[in-house]
């Protein structure tokens, strides 16, 4: 069994003496492991550091084995997020967030995604708003996405400004008014008006709630999992601004 792809390192972690096992998201098969013989070498272990973008080639005898990654670098982004802390709580977040997904299961346009986010972890507010939309493409992924196109009592698609904690469907100003108190906050950068627009400190603030609630409800509670504490440095920190 032989195939190539190109993928993002999620992780390293050791193996023997000088050999390390390689995850990547990759592109065309997704989340997946490899074992690289000599990684922890002085010319490998730069290019094996989580957020780099490699072209990989994988082999093993049969397919259900871990096999053997060959990697050489394409994107060398470890280096310039290593000295900035909020870039390194966002990396490290979006890869517990990858680590959702089951393994060898592809998902090219989340892996495409993902090396958006990962070259803006420089911009913090940019960033922190890419993570938000990261994590709704992980709910929607994993079969949990919410409808945030149109109003779900009205059908309008502008004014939007609310979400049901319970169908995570949007609801419009006027239609939401009743139950605001019952309702979450839609941030105006996840509004159909207000894409590409950079969001305030507040706003982003507001996104991580809303994916925060449905992230729990779907995902971590229903597996027994504690809320990231990734996650949550991340968010601190760019609340510090």
């Amino acid at each position: 069994m032989e195939w190539r792809d190109e993928g993002i390192v999620i992780g390293v972690r050791r193996h023997g003496e000088t050999g390390v096992v390689l995850e990547l998201l990759t592109r065309e098969r997704g989340r997946h492991l490899g074992l690289v013989r000599g990684g922890r070498s002085q010319k490998l272990r730069p290019v094996m550091q989580p957020g780099n973008g490699v072209d990989a080639v994988w082999r093993a005898r049969i397919e259900d084995a871990l096999g053997e990654y060959r990697v050489e670098v394409v994107t060398m982004r470890a280096a310039r997020l290593i000295d900035d802390p909020v870039a390194l709580y966002g990396l490290s977040y979006l890869a517990t967030l990858v680590r959702l997904l089951p393994e060898r299961d592809p998902h090219p346009a989340l892996h495409d995604t993902l090396a958006v986010v990962l070259d803006a972890l420089g911009e913090p507010r940019v960033a922190a708003a890419l993570v938000v939309r990261f994590e709704l493409a992980i709910l929607h992924e994993l079969g949990f996405g919410l409808d945030l196109e149109e109003c779900a009592l009205t059908g309008a698609r502008h004014d939007l400004a609310y979400v049901s904690p319970k169908t995570g469907r949007a609801a419009s100003a006027a239609a939401g008014e009743p139950w605001r108190d019952r309702l979450l906050p839609l941030p105006a950068f996840l509004r159909q008006e207000g894409r590409g627009l950079l969001p305030s400190t507040e706003d982003v603030l507001a996104g991580f709630r809303l994916t925060g609630h449905f992230l729990d409800r779907h995902v971590n509670e229903p597996r027994g999992l504690a809320p990231s504490d990734a996650r949550a440095a991340f968010v601190a920190a760019v609340a510090k601004g």
